[in-house]
């Protein structure tokens, strides 16, 4: 396997694990489980300060929502594919920004 190639894995899981933790923390604070309904609020300053944290959620409350459709709804295989794939995508991006953060900050070598 070529180092980008594992760059890119370890990118993918980082971003999924972080995904994880913050809406497991969200559901553990609020007993509620997170989800993009926090948007829909209006603009108040509470529908601002929800951006950051389901810029980096959204993988898994994607692949939560596709999965419980896909199991409750019956939803087609293909459109679980498509899902799956932008969770992919949008977990190895936010994967790869919080690697360089933590790199930038001196936390990573």
């Amino acid at each position: 396997m070529s180092p980008e190639a594992l760059n890119s894995l370890f990118s993918l899981c980082i971003g999924f694990a972080l995904a994880g933790a913050l809406t497991s923390g969200y559901q553990a604070l609020l007993e509620r489980p997170a989800g993009f309904g926090l948007l829909g609020e209006g603009a108040v300053p509470k529908t601002f300060a929800a951006v950051p944290f389901l810029v980096f959620a959204a993988p898994f409350i994607i692949m939560r929502n596709t999965l419980r459709g896909a199991r409750i709804e019956r939803r087609r295989v293909e459109f679980v594919m498509m899902a799956t794939i932008l969770a992919g995508f949008w977990s190895m991006m936010s994967g790869t920004f919080f690697l360089m953060t933590l790199r930038a900050a001196g936390l990573l070598a």
